[in-house]
């Protein structure tokens, strides 16, 4: 993760239905996985995916059992290669062109800005990189230059990304918070700030 000085104000974005238009991690994890992969990746988890779109499982469960599936034993630097692809090629599509401008704006204020995303830390840590954005985001256990498939926390949704975040920095450094995002899962997030957007309206903590 990137470090940076504290300011006296801080901005938080989530980054899936924030930041782009869309929920990238399905298609992510298409994007860096071969056909032999992916075929044997929905024969094993066609049950979770069924259990997803029928509403039992949440998707804070569901994302790590298709991050084991999808990542076990990769190489992280063919894994790399391929996020690097999708970031140049794919994800530049989905970016909100408003929100990125948002995010510029709170840089050139001398906000510290960081992304709080549930999406694998193989994407976020590859796109903030560019925009010297910090990020606090769901990571993968690297074992001997390989992914084991494991999370290293846990899913960084719901109150795990406020969990994660105040192990990222410490939140009485800063005087106003800034925070947006687009799902219940951003709830907690979104409690944080003083000034807070939901789906690009101003919003009130519930």
């Amino acid at each position: 993760m990137q470090l940076s000085m504290p300011s006296m104000k801080l901005a938080l974005f989530d980054f899936d239905g924030t930041i782009t238009n869309k929920d990238t991690y399905t298609e992510f994890l298409f994007s860096v996985s071969s056909r032999s992969r992916i075929s044997l990746g929905l024969l094993i988890a066609s049950p979770v995916i069924l259990a997803y779109k029928l509403g039992w499982l949440p998707a804070s469960k569901t994302r790590p059992i298709l991050s084991r599936v999808t990542f076990w034993r990769r190489c992280c630097h063919q894994v790399q290669r391929g996020a690097d692809n999708y970031v140049t090629h794919t994800l530049a599509n989905h970016i909100r062109p408003e929100m990125l401008e948002k995010i510029e704006w709170h840089q050139s204020q001398g906000h510290r800005v960081v992304v709080v995303s549930a999406n694998l830390d193989i994407l976020i840590k590859t796109w903030c990189s560019k925009y010297n954005l910090e990020w606090v985001c769901s990571e993968l256990e690297v074992t001997q230059g390989r992914y084991s498939g494991r999370y290293l926390k846990g899913d960084c949704s719901h109150e795990n990304k406020v969990h994660f975040l105040k192990q990222h920095l410490d939140l009485d450094l800063y005087q106003y918070v800034y925070a947006y995002g687009d799902t219940e899962e951003d709830y907690p997030l979104l409690s944080l700030a003083n000034e807070a957007f939901f789906k690009g309206k101003p919003y009130t903590c519930r």
